[in-house]
């Protein structure tokens, strides 16, 4: 006689549903977010969007006289932007602007945090403001006391400035660099600085009693530890380079080396003054991906070069 035994089957437990884990003063948040979220819409989204949709369209006329309409162009106004030598220039020379004045800039703000954080300076107070009080003055009414002061006709230092042709043509872009100079480094020292201070004071007091001096903790402690921050204002430095207006365009009043289309954003107004503004639109467009592009490479060459460190 065979005997089958029967087998029963074990079913596997079923899971539990997942909760949805509820959010807490979910209102409160989207309160707190909303008007940032309208104002960025506002003010940033829409107008980008908006100077991409114009730079897409060219005008056309019926007849010699006829009236002016707005049609969709492709990508005409952009054709017409890489033929534009001027554009192209003003790019190159404030290339040539940013690799001499930045790391001139950042070189000053990690000079004066360092000393700032150090324990042999007196008077930190004093010192601290003196380097920030020039970020306070208007980056315009900078350029206009230091265009009197670089003008041979006005300048209280005539014998020097008729002697050096600061605002010559070969000159005119250094002076407009020490300008932004004297403004932007108490703002980036503050920054780094900023850094320094959140370093733990244990990290030092180890490398006093590894017989570390002020120079070796500085180089090979106070530095490295700051490089986030020398790399955040690096980036707004360069996009501030790439953006530069309100000097140049006070020191052509000042010199006549400082043309309508000195920098690209000279360029971009003088060709929405025409006005072109769809061409206007497209240069703002091609310079804003030119500045993405040039601070995304920097970020990524940096970080890797930081990796391989």
């Amino acid at each position: 006689m065979i005997v089958t035994s029967a087998t029963t089957r074990v079913d596997a437990p079923e899971r539990a549903p997942r909760r949805r884990i509820k959010t807490p003063h979910k209102r409160a948040i989207i309160a707190l977010v909303a008007p940032f979220l309208v104002l960025f819409a506002l003010f940033y989204a829409l107008p980008v969007a908006y100077a991409v949709w114009e730079s897409l369209l060219v005008v056309q006329r019926d007849g010699t006289f006829g009236p002016a309409t707005e049609v969709f162009g492709g990508l005409q106004q952009y054709a017409l932007v890489f033929q534009d030598q001027a554009f192209w220039g003003s790019v190159g020379r404030v290339l040539l602007f940013g690799v001499v004045q930045v790391p001139v800039m950042l070189g000053l703000a990690l000079v004066f945090a360092l000393l700032l954080d150090s324990p042999l300076v007196k008077g930190k107070r004093f010192f601290r403001l003196a380097y920030f009080v020039p970020y306070a003055v208007p980056g315009v009414i900078a350029a206009i006391m230091w265009g009197f002061l670089f003008s041979p006709n006005l300048s209280p230092f005539s014998a020097l400035t008729k002697a050096v042709p600061f605002l010559g043509a070969d000159l005119v872009l250094w002076s407009i660099a020490n300008v932004v100079t004297w403004v932007y480094v108490g703002y980036n020292m503050l920054i780094i600085y900023s850094a320094l201070l959140a370093v733990p004071q244990e990290i030092y007091e180890a490398a006093r009693l590894d017989g570390a001096g002020q120079f070796r903790m500085a180089w090979s402690i106070k530095i490295p530890i700051v490089r986030p921050a020398i790399l955040m204002t690096a980036v707004f430095s360069i996009i501030g380079t790439l953006q530069l207006l309100a000097e140049p365009q006070v020191f052509a009043s000042f010199s006549s080396a400082v043309t309508s289309t000195y920098t690209p954003n000279m360029t971009i107004y003088a060709t929405s003054s025409l006005p072109n503004y769809n061409l206007a639109a497209a240069f703002s467009v091609v310079l804003a991906l030119a500045t993405f592009i040039l601070s995304f490479t920097f970020l990524k060459v940096t970080q890797r070069k930081g990796q391989d460190a």
